[in-house]
């Protein structure tokens, strides 16, 4: 009997064992999911969150209902992967051996990174990359009267690159309907050089932010936030104040990637962009926001990997 171990039970690592489960015969292939968590987040509708839009129940399910039948669902925290011997051990000693593993465990913001940006977290300071983040958010819109809101971006890579643009139009939406607008000042500062990198994009959607009078502030490599004086400083000694920050913080793989000497310094893993097979190992593949490759970290390329993934598995 092969044993195929996936490591994390979010999209990616849900979508391989469904496409797997019925080419493997059952017979010949046990499948084991290991995750943390036992409550599947719809993501995406973290965006969506703070303005009201979903409830926070709403984006919220058991991820046992998304397994498929013959498939292992342990509930467990990892603490490494043993890749010469084939094995994971869990925090609690659980070791569980495996023939091929797929490692499926995404990546998350991080704001112990930067200086003082986890300093003041949940006051003026928030995020919308997290489901609690995001419900805070909600709770401090709907009471904050206005002010200078930043919307930043830490640096890339992220989660949904694109999100953070659609959160700053929303904002503006909002404020609008709310009837205060007049008194929001929106700024949205990047570590990129605009808004709007690619040419095509540039040309046809580079006025969207002046339209809307949210000013840029471009190329800005954040030092460190400063919770008291409320600003941002850049390694360049510029200066951004705000009264609200909802910032995007470093985006990092998960630690057991590190401690196992699989990843890069964000723990993401080397791996081959068109097979998705670990770089070092033969029989480790890495799948959805978990790997290095050249692509968005999101759920759509998720899932035109997991189209095309089993024949390369197979």
């Amino acid at each position: 009997m092969k044993r195929l171990l996936v490591l994390g039970a979010g999209t990616a690592g849900t979508m391989a064992v469904n496409k797997l489960r019925p080419q493997l015969p059952r017979d010949e292939w046990s499948i084991t999911v290991v995750d943390s968590d036992d409550t599947h987040y719809y993501q995406p509708g973290y965006l969506f969150v703070p303005f009201g839009i979903y409830r926070p129940d709403e984006i919220v399910k058991p991820k046992a209902r998304f397994m498929p039948p013959g498939v292992d669902l342990v509930m467990g925290e990892i603490d490494k992967v043993a890749p010469t011997e084939n094995k994971v051990q869990l925090v609690d000693g659980t070791e569980l051996p495996y023939d091929y593993l797929i490692i499926a465990s995404g990546t998350t913001p991080r704001p112990d990174e930067t200086p003082g940006m986890a300093d003041d977290m949940g006051g003026d300071v928030h995020e919308f990359y997290t489901f609690e983040g995001a419900t805070a958010l909600g709770e401090k819109l709907r009471t904050w009267e206005g002010g200078k809101l930043v919307v930043h971006i830490t640096e890339m890579p992220i989660k949904c690159p694109v999100a953070p643009l659609e959160f700053t139009f929303l904002a503006d939406a909002f404020f609008e309907e709310q009837g205060l607008r007049d008194k929001v000042d929106i700024t949205y500062v990047t570590p990129l050089e605009g808004a709007f990198t690619k040419p095509v994009a540039s040309k046809h959607l580079g006025d969207m932010l002046e339209t809307r009078s949210i000013a840029l502030e471009g190329d800005f490599m954040i030092e460190s936030i400063d919770a008291e004086e409320k600003k941002l400083v850049s390694f360049d000694e510029r200066e951004v104040p705000y009264d609200l920050l909802v910032t995007i913080p470093v985006n990092m793989g998960a630690d057991f990637i590190a401690r196992s000497g699989l990843g890069d310094d964000l723990n993401y893993v080397p791996v081959d962009k068109e097979t998705l097979l670990s770089d070092e190992y033969d029989n480790i593949f890495v799948v959805g926001d978990a790997s290095n490759i050249p692509a968005s970290k999101a759920g759509s390329v998720a899932h035109f990997a997991m189209d095309l993934f089993p024949a390369n598995f197979m």
